[in-house]
């Protein structure tokens, strides 16, 4: 082999027309050897390169240039140095690392966690780096979609799970992969949504569970730049790119963009008792917050946590984002447990973290879809008032506040309020659009919808925890039985409250995150944290479409109602829109007399564009008996779209199908949700009404009180 110095930058293995360059940093590393193996799980390197430091060492930079490679190499590091855990450092030259920057890994039929736990060489049981070619695929004129957020609906799934159950009728071989993903491309866009939000695609340790499991989510990351493996039907990693960038193409030109959930709060090394993959034995103290050196500081609930705002994390989190929007197309992205930026190099939070504007001005990201979870496991909790200018934030206000309303809870009256306008209570003073906020009621973590409505308790035993795992705080309702039940009455109760978080979700102001599955009630038998669990618990059973058939065409509906309001006029708006120009006038039982009061259930507020003849009327029942709501006269009449107690088809309806309102009042049934829409050109419905009704223009006045 021909081996030159070779160039610092770029950081990783990069091919060029002669071999390939390779790059790593690390600091505190006394001396450094590449490895290069010709299997997966080889136990010894074909070759092995001990770096010169007075030759291939540039300040913290460690590179060589190897002629002749080509892709499809495997490699890794060994990194020796001081082993002094007292003073942070855990350097073992014997452990096989992972490139931080490779842009696809192999993962060995012999991989084991535990090997690189133990003091030893465990080359034979590690994931490999591999050699690619990233100017090998043919993109066909496919860019990021770089829409924007005002027609927006987000789906979030697990690409395993989306297809993995023999029902899902994919082909045996592409169950449970991007390749699967792709043939239910048309149910997708049949559905309506606009933006798959795909859990971790980032390659993980799939065994970084308590025996018997594993880790099914994927929050246990050990690469930014590849895609997971085991999601590829192809068998080469070189297959997983070009597969994940078939899937991405394939949804871009379904007019469905790509948003990941990506993980850069922790890695899957855990604590001081966990695996050397990477991180740990390249530079310790430089990529984790240490709590006295000794031990990892833990806001994550992971075990450890990255030390986001280092320069060197910063940097890789920066070049991974970049990778996946420029070599990948990715449209956007959503940040688990992002609060954890926002933690300074010893943890604590500051109010200008340089990793988010990093991220936030970055001009290849520009246009690019930021969401946060606006929490950490650390207690810091920043829905409202997350940094930055373009960040979406998950509104994990919208969820509690809506369950607890919907299921019968007092005083919540002003925040659903407010919830249903897209949180002017949290967002207003940053004079921000309402699609900053993220609505949904149910996500990954947590009950799914159909469960939140059977179960008032967790059920989680199948993890192996005594139950313990998992959060006491659902907000749920059994619906008077505890479980699946054969009581009609109760069954239509459940399916009612299950339309209800629906309609709610869909109708407010907002960006609506739907739950894969939601749309077919998909149960998890009640366990609120199904992470470690790879099986039909978690897996899209699509038998389900049949018995809930009524629920997934609500769904269907109710979103093409929210994208395309009817106006009387050549032109369209989103539900969106038309709340953000009304004005509002809000409504109790009678007209003019909403009930801000502690002990209240339900609500109505009528709704009128400021230019136009369109009108809408929403009323909320969460009380257990039916009410007879007042509605404001309109010479063309009230046509109900929306009447979540009302059966199949007649639960939503388009404009040309609803019938009209007869009368001055509408029964609302008991737990029901209703929508209804009118065209008054030419009348001022909402002159003269009442202070506590919020008349201002715009729609994003809060509620009275808040």
């Amino acid at each position: 082999m021909d081996i030159t110095p070779g160039r610092s930058w770029p950081l990783g293995a990069t091919q060029d027309g002669d071999g390939v360059n390779f790059s790593l940093w690390s600091r505190h590393a006394t001396s450094v050897e590449l490895c290069l193996f010709d299997r997966p799980e080889d136990g010894e390197p074909a070759r092995l390169l001990r770096l010169d430091p007075a030759a291939h060492r540039t300040y913290h930079y460690w590179h060589v240039h190897v002629a002749g490679l080509r892709p499809g190499q495997l490699y890794g590091w060994r990194v020796h140095g001081p082993y002094d855990p007292a003073h942070g450092y855990r350097f073992d030259g014997r452990k096989l690392l992972l490139d931080p920057y490779a842009r696809a890994v192999a993962v060995p039929t012999t991989y084991d966690r535990r090997a690189a736990a133990r003091r030893g060489d465990n080359a034979g049981q590690a994931m490999k780096g591999v050699v690619v070619d990233l100017s090998r695929y043919d993109w066909e004129g496919d860019r990021p979609l770089r829409r924007g957020t005002q027609r927006s609906v987000i789906y979030e799934m697990h690409v395993r799970g989306f297809t993995r159950h023999e029902s899902s009728g994919v082909a045996p071989e592409r169950r449970g992969t991007f390749a699967g993903l792709v043939e239910k491309i048309p149910y997708l866009r049949d559905l309506g949504v606009t933006s798959v939000e795909l859990m971790p695609v980032f390659q993980f340790d799939a065994q970084d569970a308590s025996a018997g499991l594993v880790n099914y989510w994927g929050y246990s990351p050990v690469s930014f730049f590849a895609p997971h493996a085991a999601y590829a039907s192809a068998p080469t990693p070189q297959g997983a790119l070009d597969e994940f960038r078939d899937m991405v193409k394939a949804l871009h030109r379904a007019d469905i963009a790509v948003i990941l959930d990506v993980v850069f709060n922790h890695s899957a090394e855990g604590d001081e008792t966990g695996p050397t993959l990477s991180f740990r034995g390249l530079d310790n103290r430089a990529y984790y917050i240490l709590d006295d050196f000794r031990r990892y500081a833990n806001f994550t609930g992971c075990g450890n946590t990255l030390k986001s705002n280092h320069p060197v994390v910063r940097r890789l989190m920066l070049d991974s984002l970049r990778h996946w929007v420029s070599e990948m197309h990715v449209d956007g992205f959503r940040f688990d447990l992002a609060s954890v930026l926002s933690r300074d190099t010893d943890g604590n939070p500051v109010r200008n973290a340089p990793a988010l504007w990093d991220i936030e001005s970055d001009p290849v990201l520009s246009g690019t879809k930021l969401i946060a979870e606006a929490w950490d496991a650390g207690g810091l909790y920043q829905v409202g008032h997350f940094v930055g200018d373009s960040w979406k934030e998950w509104n994990g206000r919208f969820r509690d506040d809506v369950r607890s309303f919907l299921r019968g809870d007092p005083g919540l009256i002003t925040p659903f309020a407010n919830r249903l306008l897209g949180s002017p209570d949290l967002y207003e003073r940053k004079q921000r659009e309402p699609e900053q906020s993220v609505n949904f009621v149910t996500c990954h973590d947590g009950l799914t919808l159909n469960d939140l409505v059977t179960y008032g308790k967790k059920r989680n035993l199948a993890n192996g925890e005594g139950n313990r795992d998992g959060s006491d705080h659902e907000l749920s309702w059994n619906c008077g039985v505890e479980g699946p039940s054969d009581d009609p009455a109760v069954e239509a109760l459940r399916n009612r409250m299950v339309k209800n978080f629906l309609a709610v979700n869909l109708i407010s102001a907002g960006i609506p995150m739907l739950l894969m599955g939601d749309e077919m009630r998909r149960t998890q038998r009640g366990n609120n944290n199904a992470w470690c669990q790879d099986g039909d618990l978690s897996w899209l059973d699509w038998r389900l479409l049949v018995p809930h058939a009524d629920v997934h065409r609500f769904v269907r509906r109710l979103i093409r109602l929210r994208s395309a309001m009817h106006t009387g006029v050549r032109r369209t708006v989103t539900l969106t829109q038309f709340l953000r120009r009304a004005r509002i006038r809000w409504h109790g039982v009678k007209l003019d007399a909403p009930d801000w009061s502690e002990g209240s259930h339900s609500l109505a507020g009528t709704f009128q564009e400021l230019e136009g003849p369109t009108l809408a009327h929403v009323i909320v029942n969460a009380w257990k008996e039916p009410l007879a709501f007042e509605l404001p006269r309109v010479e063309s009449g009230w046509r109900v779209m929306v009447d979540t107690a009302l059966p199949s088809p007649d639960d939503v309806r388009s404009w040309e199908e609803a019938p009209v309102v007869k009368g001055a009042t509408y029964q609302a049934a008991d737990h029901s949700v209703v929508f209804l829409s009118a065209l008054a050109p030419g009348e001022v419905i909402l002159a003269g009404a009442a202070s506590t009704s919020s008349p201002q223009p715009g729609a994003r006045t809060r509620a009275p009180g808040s």
